[in-house]
């Protein structure tokens, strides 16, 4: 009799376990759904996120230079001291000749203090400052406030 009070509660047990197992199957997958669709989503906002740093960061006004040729594009150099120098002479803080140049103001600051230098893209804009004087340099700001 004992061995088929044990048989009938391992069999009662199997049933149950695969009764719950039927009703927790569904669930799982949805969850499982859920689950992917969130992570999905996130990565999406993470990279919408990006794409708005980045628009941010280019949507400033930047300096068109004179139209130069590939020759004299190569040619342009950056020296951070006359930098520093040009935007004393213009009487500008590094927000404003950031503003000037599409940039911030801490990359110009970094560019002065010799922690960066300016990308490629960015010397015809610097070197069309350079060909600017004061009051022409502050027309341009105020054209771009």
């Amino acid at each position: 009799m004992s061995n088929f009070v044990g048989l009938f509660k391992a069999e009662i047990q199997r049933l149950s376990k695969k009764e719950a197992r039927q009703q927790t199957e569904p669930l799982k997958k949805s969850s499982t759904q859920y689950r992917s669709d969130i992570a999905a989503l996130k990565r999406r906002i993470a990279a919408l996120e990006a794409t708005v740093r980045r628009l941010q960061k280019t949507g400033a006004a930047r300096v068109r230079p004179v139209a130069q040729d590939s020759e004299d594009a190569q040619k342009l150099r950056f020296r951070r001291e006359g930098f520093a120098t040009l935007r004393k002479k213009l009487g500008l803080s590094a927000a404003d000749m950031g503003k000037l140049l599409g940039v911030t103001g801490q990359s110009v600051y970094h560019w002065e203090t010799g922690k960066a230098r300016p990308r490629a893209s960015q010397l015809p804009a610097i070197a069309a400052v350079r060909k600017m004087g004061k009051k022409a340099a502050l027309a341009r700001l105020g054209e771009l406030a």
